[in-house]
């Protein structure tokens, strides 16, 4: 029977499922209704809209964990319904990740600038460069879900031959491979987070340079060029916040899951996890022109809406 704290816990994360499921919806409605208006899809477009498809999947997956977690926890520790959606929450918060990281490069290449030679090489293949990524992206998927599967096997195993703790206190060498395969899922998350990282302090860097171009040439500080660099690190910065919460939120699950489960304190962990997917969308809203200014058409109509009366009837 579900308690006090289980229904809150349900309450919350289904209030992150609707306010993710708003805001992934809208970009993707956007983006398709934009494409196929003008027949033509651009790249931040296309990013976007895979990564909005990429999170409502993902959306999906955490709202059915999260009623197992609430409802069922027993039931998580079991191969036949807690193995497929560990697996299926790595796959989609995966590809959410280096998604979001492709989006983060492109907007680097995009609005940064610099006359170093290899910098205009790569951004004249910037596509193509995406492309590479993501090819990259699915290999360490595969790579990761072989790593997951073992670690899983191993971890169930163990939960339902007796407490993690005293048999990992028994057992040396489970201790040291579990160590060892969960460091290697660790180290991969690296990957996008130095990456987002590195275009960052790049766009910080181009900033500067052209802000102190701009006060050398008497132009002033503020240009179309300057405010796009500073929207972007604001949503890069973002990107990384929720990244950082999302990772250590991660690492604190896995421990209280596999060293002591069915410990309350899961779904607080579960909560600060879940808020990357749900959060993320609106800040790519804020950032970008587009979504912005039909959000702010679309509310309008909305606010006109509701404030028109109803005709009285005959």
């Amino acid at each position: 029977m579900a308690t006090e704290l289980d229904k809150i816990f349900l309450i919350l994360e289904i209030a992150e499922f609707i306010i993710g499921m708003l805001g992934n919806v809208f970009i993707g409605l956007v983006n398709c209704s934009e494409g196929i208006k003008n027949q033509k899809v651009f790249s931040a477009d296309f990013i976007l809209t895979c990564l909005a498809i990429s999170t409502i999947g993902q959306l999906f997956v955490i709202l059915f964990d999260s009623f197992l977690v609430g409802l069922a926890s027993h039931l998580y520790t079991t191969y036949r319904l807690g193995k497929p959606v560990i697996m299926l929450w790595h796959m989609t918060n995966h590809l959410t990740t280096w998604l979001a990281t492709c989006l983060s490069i492109f907007y680097f290449f995009k609005i940064a600038h610099f006359p170093h030679s290899l910098f205009l090489w790569l951004r004249w293949r910037m596509n193509g460069m995406i492309v590479m990524l993501l090819i990259l992206s699915l290999f360490l998927l595969i790579f990761n879900s072989l790593v997951l599967e073992i670690f899983i096997d191993i971890s169930l195993n163990i939960i339902d031959k007796s407490n993690l703790t005293l048999y990992l206190d028994e057992s040396k060498t489970v201790y040291d491979k579990l160590s060892i395969l969960k460091t290697l899922l660790s180290l991969t998350s690296f990957i996008p987070f130095s990456l987002s990282l590195t275009s960052l302090l790049f766009l910080f860097l181009s900033l500067v340079r052209h802000t102190r171009n701009l006060k050398l040439s008497s132009l002033g500080s503020r240009d179309s060029s300057t405010e796009a660099h500073r929207r972007a690190m604001k949503m890069v910065m973002s990107f990384l916040f929720l990244f950082i919460v999302h990772f250590f939120s991660l690492q604190v699950a896995n421990w209280i899951f596999f060293m002591l489960w069915n410990n309350k304190y899961i779904k607080f962990a579960m909560l600060a996890l879940n808020a990357f997917p749900s959060c993320h969308s609106f800040i790519l809203i804020l950032g970008n022109s587009k979504l912005r200014q039909t959000a702010v058409r679309l509310l309008w109509h909305l606010r006109n809406y509701t404030k028109t009366p109803n005709p009285l009837p005959l």
